[in-house]
């Protein structure tokens, strides 16, 4: 098979929703595999439904918040927890004031917590992700008021 093949082939993968393909000639057996990337999706925080997280704001005065907000994002991906233990208090609520170095929350990677500590001091206004649920690098986990 010549190289001008196995590139022909690998566009037509490019180009398709097939991630897998096996083919024998002439005796030489070649496997392309590509895994699905869906780069273009954007999957929408998740949303509370814990009534005490819940904050209304009006329109123009949740578009000047936005703009003041430090986001907190996680270092590693892992499960997101908000305790410590299922019977202690959650680290920190909506509303909370936080120190530099306080204790937001705790990411498990591989059976290894992590605690994300508050890179600034201010006021939790939002807690973007629901307990126990799993986190992806760089996803947003809270949302502060710098003081």
């Amino acid at each position: 098979m010549e190289l001008e093949e196995l590139k022909e082939l690998m566009g037509l993968l490019k180009d398709s929703d097939v991630t897998e393909l096996q083919i024998e000639k002439d005796g030489v057996k070649v496997k392309i595999k590509r895994e699905k990337f869906y780069g273009h999706l954007e999957m929408p925080p998740t949303v509370s439904t814990d009534k005490r997280e819940i904050k209304a704001a009006e329109p123009d005065e949740e578009a000047d918040l936005e703009g003041r907000l430090f986001t907190v994002t996680s270092p590693i991906v892992g499960t997101f927890y908000r305790t410590a233990s299922p019977d202690t208090e959650a680290f920190v609520e909506v509303g909370s004031r936080v120190k530099k170095g306080q204790v937001l929350c705790i990411i498990e990677a591989m059976k290894l917590m992590n605690e994300i500590e508050s890179e600034i001091e201010g006021v939790v206004v939002r807690i973007l992700v629901e307990n126990s649920n799993p986190v992806e690098y760089g996803e947003p986990l809270f949302l502060i008021e710098p003081v």
